[in-house]
């Protein structure tokens, strides 16, 4: 299969370009550099050279608080941008796989969320990715992976970042990171995620909206307790609450995610304690 995969240099799209390559995939990857994706011109250009039989689309305005300042940059990346990938996928008949976010929800259950709960987006950001999924799901045979608190790297992928990398360097040097004890995650490891992506475009899983988390939840604290017990080093922790950090954008406090529907389509997603011993490894 000629899969493009777009935001290829990102910590998930590096993923999943070796994934599928590793899988015997044909993988044409795509940067920033090689073209703009909220340009619907040059989107179409570059897909009509490739011929693509799927669009991965990796590629993502994240700056949860820059989006508060930036809401036209956000909404051309994560939301136009789509719609140009998705026509584009339409013309080829090809699939197209989008990645969304949990902060389309509020965070106001207190049961993870399924794909039938309603969004109810608190930021800028939020808004722009639910937008993205909109767009996306206008396109026969799409599917849109909401994923959450990235952590990993693949084997030639960028170095970790994001929440996870920061505590994990910190506990390793000694220090005391700040960890949230009152918001609930699903983190998702993006080998995983990377994974399931390859075998969603292998199989004749319906396509539609799919949340593609580690199975169960759990908080920031536990999370980095865990992390911090694998990696064999003191859990010097800093408690903190969402309502003692300041800012720009709301954060949903309970985000935990179902991927019932996924693994009932035949997708098991491992636990995040399997994914975060995997993650440690690695970095050992």
């Amino acid at each position: 299969m000629r899969i493009a995969v777009v935001g290829a240099r990102g910590q998930l799209g590096a993923a999943i370009a070796e994934e599928c390559a590793a899988a015997a995939h044909e993988i044409v990857t795509f940067t920033r550099a090689d073209f703009d994706t909220t340009d619907d011109t040059a989107v179409a250009a570059v897909m009509a050279r490739v011929r693509p039989e799927a669009i991965v689309n990796g590629s993502a305005y994240t700056n949860v608080d820059g989006a508060e300042d930036a809401p036209v940059t956000a909404l051309n990346v994560n939301a136009l941008a789509v719609r140009a990938l998705a026509r584009a996928a339409e013309t080829h008949a090809a699939t197209l796989v989008h990645f969304s976010t949990d902060f389309v929800f509020d965070g106001t259950a207190s049961a993870p969320y399924t794909e039938q709960d309603r969004a109810n987006p608190r930021s800028v950001y939020a808004t722009s990715k639910l937008l993205g999924e909109w767009f996306a799901l206008e396109t026969p045979g799409a599917y849109v992976l909401r994923v959450e608190s990235l952590f990993g790297r693949a084997a030639a992928g960028p170095e970790p970042k994001g929440s996870v990398a920061g505590i994990h360097q910190a506990l390793m040097a000694g220090q005391s990171p700040p960890v949230f004890v009152d918001r609930t995650i699903s983190p998702t490891y993006v080998i995983d995620a990377a994974r399931a992506t390859r075998k969603l475009l292998e199989s004749s899983v319906p396509p539609g909206l799919y949340h593609c988390v580690n199975s169960g939840s759990c908080t920031w604290l536990e999370f980095a307790q865990e992390l911090a017990r694998l990696a064999g080093v003191e859990p010097r922790l800093t408690p903190v609450r969402l309502s003692d950090v300041p800012l720009r954008a709301a954060r949903p406090l309970y985000c935990a995610l179902s991927n019932a529907k996924l693994r009932d389509a035949g997708i098991e997603m491992p636990s995040w304690q399997d994914a975060l011993a995997r993650y440690v490894k690695s970095r050992a």
